[in-house]
């Protein structure tokens, strides 16, 4: 009775996931509960698993060093060390994502504001021009180009005061700074840009203006932006959404990014202990001192990356997404780590790599799993070889559960257009502007 009560459970969890319920797929297998999963005997998983590690091992690295995850749903088809943390690499990113997304919502977008301290003359600026930053992890040459070009429209051709950068403010992931003021003075200028600078132009639509606002001070700082009367709000700069922003640092796994965005969210300790309140596994299985996994410290149990996985899946869903739209997709997204691995068709991973860890998580799309959330963290040299041996466990799972041709609902990835100007204008370049503001005429910042 108990075994057709699970039965039932089963088939209505899967239902309800959206998850046909395949008719080799027998609840009745079900063996034993570990934790809030149940282990299910997969007599081919285990041999593909099996094969797996005699691999590594035959090549001298220590079984014990190999963590593998594999589940579907609440059932566990496969582990090994599955429990422990191991040195987790970049799959700290994962944990990144996951404590990003829950605290901020996928369409969030960080904020850069520009105000003017000072009257404004014949498109002089007679004071400083302040930026306010928000924790943007991706302003870069092409976003201080508009904003450039933003403030040109705002009637701005010079400012004779200095650039004063306040907030978490980063440029080109330069987390110092004046180093970032000094980067975004010179963004404006098109006359003083270097060769990434000129570089970067050439990325952007053809036709697009060069901007060359001249600021004559120097770039300083101020802790906080302390708002007076005397602001007169400028331009509202909006990145593009968290959910693109992430896709975009784990398709390239890019260290700077996930550690900008984990200092905002107050660094690797703060993150393991909200990610494992998230997914309420045992605080034990997460330890990461920074957001990006640099670093052998950074460790985390196969379980724990699969849990986090579908908990991203389950706060994606709501605003219509999926994790395909925060981490490369085989056979979708052809840049970045992904671009070199041979994977099934549509399968969402995220890589890890250190001088001797290679891992592997994400999700693979099966005919009769549905969607099968995996892990696999390898310690030890011949990187290349450890990755093959992840691809080639993965196509073998895919032949025996029935591959997918195409990214099923749910999971196929969405489409990006970036609006074309996130570039707000607070003050309307009018007679009045171009010839004298006075800095009493504005209210304070918003």
């Amino acid at each position: 009775m108990l075994e057709l009560l699970g039965a039932g459970f089963l088939s209505l969890w899967l239902k309800s996931a959206g998850v046909d319920v395949p008719t080799l797929f027998n609840p009745l297998t079900l063996l034993a509960s570990m934790d809030s999963s149940l282990q299910v005997s997969d007599a081919g998983a285990n041999s593909a698993v099996e094969r797996y590690l005699s691999s590594i091992t035959s090549r001298g690295f220590s079984r014990q060093m190999q963590g593998v995850w594999i589940q579907a749903g609440p059932l566990v088809l496969s582990s090994q060390q599955g429990t422990t943390p191991l040195s987790a690499a970049s799959l700290t990113k994962v944990a990144t994502s996951l404590v990003a997304l829950d605290t901020w919502g996928a369409d969030h977008s960080f904020v850069t504001l520009l105000s003017a301290r000072g009257r404004i003359q014949n498109g002089v600026l007679q004071g400083d021009l302040w930026v306010q930053g928000s924790g943007d992890p991706f302003f870069v040459w092409e976003e201080a180009i508009a904003v450039g070009n933003a403030l040109k429209r705002a009637g701005i051709n010079r400012v004779n005061g200095n650039l004063v950068v306040t907030g978490p403010f980063y440029m080109n992931f330069e987390s110092d700074p004046l180093r970032a003021g000094a980067l975004l003075k010179q963004a404006f200028n098109s006359s003083t840009w270097n060769r990434e600078a000129q570089q970067q132009y050439q990325t952007l639509p053809p036709g697009t203006p060069r901007p060359d606002v001249v600021i004559a001070g120097t770039v300083r700082t101020a802790g906080v932006a302390a708002s007076t009367s005397s602001d007169l709000p400028l331009i509202r700069h909006r990145s593009v959404p968290l959910w693109h922003l992430l896709k975009r640092m784990n398709i390239y796994s890019n260290n700077a990014m996930s550690e900008i965005l984990a200092a905002n969210l107050g660094g690797g300790p703060a993150l393991a202990r909200r990610a494992a309140q998230i997914t309420q596994l045992p605080r034990r299985e997460f330890q990461l001192s920074n957001g990006s996994g640099l670093g052998q410290e950074n460790r985390l149990s196969p379980r724990a990356v699969a849990a986090m996985f579908m908990a991203i899946q389950q706060r994606a869903q709501p605003s219509g997404m999926s994790v395909s739209d925060l981490f490369p997709v085989a056979g979708y997204d052809l840049q970045g780590t992904v671009r070199y691995r041979r994977l099934p068709m549509a399968t969402v991973i995220k890589t890890g790599t250190l001088s001797d860890v290679s891992a592997l998580a994400g999700v693979l799309p099966t005919q009769r799993w549905g969607p099968v959330w995996f892990t696999f963290i390898n310690r030890g040299t011949q990187l290349d070889g450890l990755r093959g041996l992840q691809d080639q466990l993965l196509q073998s799972l895919a032949v025996q559960w029935g591959a997918v041709p195409v990214a099923p609902e749910g999971f196929a990835p969405a489409s990006w257009k970036d609006v074309q100007d996130r570039n707000e204008l607070l003050l309307a370049p009018t007679s009045q502007t171009q010839s004298n503001i006075g800095p009493q005429a504005q209210n304070s910042l918003p």
